[in-house]
């Protein structure tokens, strides 16, 4: 029998053109289906059938025309027999097509972009973070698929700091982050953990986008609105996610703030700031630097050798969160960006950028919080 390929559960993603038997093995021919009501593709999640003792060839053939095409060179998809070990994969990419080579031992492998984070894997986490001493829960409303906008809000002390990740779905290392942050904020026993809770209230969104979670998309909603866009004028009919969250941020205010992405590109950690925003002052652009630079110092994970231009000023787009937020409250305000590729300072050829380095990053970025939260 020939290998079977599916993507139909909680952020699937691909089209089978066909499908060919060879000698030994198998080889498919794929295509990224784009996010709806949208052309960005780039996200990848699925499931190969009938793969055990077989050399499996899986040929993505249109990746030359997705969001981001630079982020295929040198880029490695990631595979799991178990859905909890993931590795990365013999893979190739030339002429637009990414090749994916399996040979595995079990019958069923799955492939994907990242090691994926599915919104059952969100709402445990919601459930266990509920559950916690000092922890409360609210939801805020919900998406226009009519799923929950999950708040958690840790602390009482009166500094305002405001975490959220995934506005863009496909970027499944951010919550992989949220995951780290969480299980190292509700451990009681954890002295950075107990001064930010004693300093600060914390508020943690650790899905913006659940909509295109479960729908496999890279980096839009259920209609097709890129988030991170929407900041400035928000709306129920297009942006509910961006709107609820604003709100929320409005009633509380913020001194700082953490948006928490990946970049298919940069095989490095970095975080963007808000140096084109018109109100900028001293104050602010020191504290974003003293962060980054402690960041440097504390983790090798993180340099700040690599990154995004930094906008001229009065220049800043408003539309995005982090140049939104830093204008409209004044807060030191942010954009952490994790690899889809390997790290190349610190290459781990099996794994490459993984969920337990995202959660230590997570840990990693409360611990220099802690440093300077009475700075703020």
């Amino acid at each position: 029998m020939s290998i079977s390929i599916s993507s139909g559960f909680d952020s699937g993603n691909i089209r089978t053109l066909s499908i060919t038997d060879t000698p030994g093995g198998a080889r498919a021919e794929l295509e990224i289906v784009t996010d709806h009501q949208s052309d960005f593709y780039q996200w990848f999640h699925f499931r190969v059938a009938g793969a055990a003792g077989r050399e499996v060839e899986l040929r993505i053939v249109n990746c030359g025309g997705s969001a981001y095409p630079d982020g295929w060179a040198d880029y490695k998809a990631r595979v799991s027999e178990d859905r909890e070990i993931w590795t990365q994969a013999d893979t190739s990419y030339a002429d637009g097509t990414l090749t994916i080579r399996l040979a595995s031992d079990a019958n069923v492998v799955w492939v994907a972009y990242f090691a994926p984070y599915s919104m059952e894997r969100h709402h445990d986490l919601i459930a266990f973070a509920a559950c916690q001493p000092g922890v409360a829960h609210r939801e805020l409303g919900l998406t226009l698929d009519g799923q929950p906008i999950d708040l958690l809000t840790i602390g009482d002390g009166s500094k305002q700091v405001w975490l959220y990740a995934r506005q863009h779905p496909g970027e499944s290392m951010a919550q992989w982050w949220m995951e780290g942050a969480l299980e190292r904020l509700t451990d009681e026993e954890d002295a950075v953990a107990r001064l930010l809770r004693q300093k600060a209230t914390i508020h943690l969104v650790p899905n913006m986008n659940p909509d295109g979670s479960r729908r496999g998309h890279l980096r839009t909603n259920a209609v097709g609105v890129n988030l991170n866009r929407e900041w400035h004028t928000p709306s129920m009919e297009r942006s509910p996610e961006v709107l609820l969250v604003r709100d929320a941020m409005d009633a509380t205010g913020v001194d700082f703030a953490m948006d928490v992405h990946g970049d298919e590109a940069i095989p490095a950690v970095f975080i963007a700031g808000f140096e084109g925003i018109p109100s900028i002052t001293d104050r602010q652009i020191s504290l974003y630097h003293r962060y980054r630079d402690t960041l440097a110092a504390r983790t090798p994970d993180f340099q700040t050798r690599l990154g995004y231009p930094v906008a001229g000023a009065g220049r800043a787009n408003l539309a995005m969160s982090t140049n939104q937020i830093a204008e409209r409250f004044g807060a030191v305000a942010m954009t952490l960006e994790m690899p889809f590729k390997d790290n190349d300072d610190l290459p781990d050829a099996e794994t490459g950028w993984s969920p337990a380095r995202s959660m230590q990053l997570g840990k990693d970025c409360l611990a220099v919080l802690a440093e300077m939260i009475d700075a703020l």
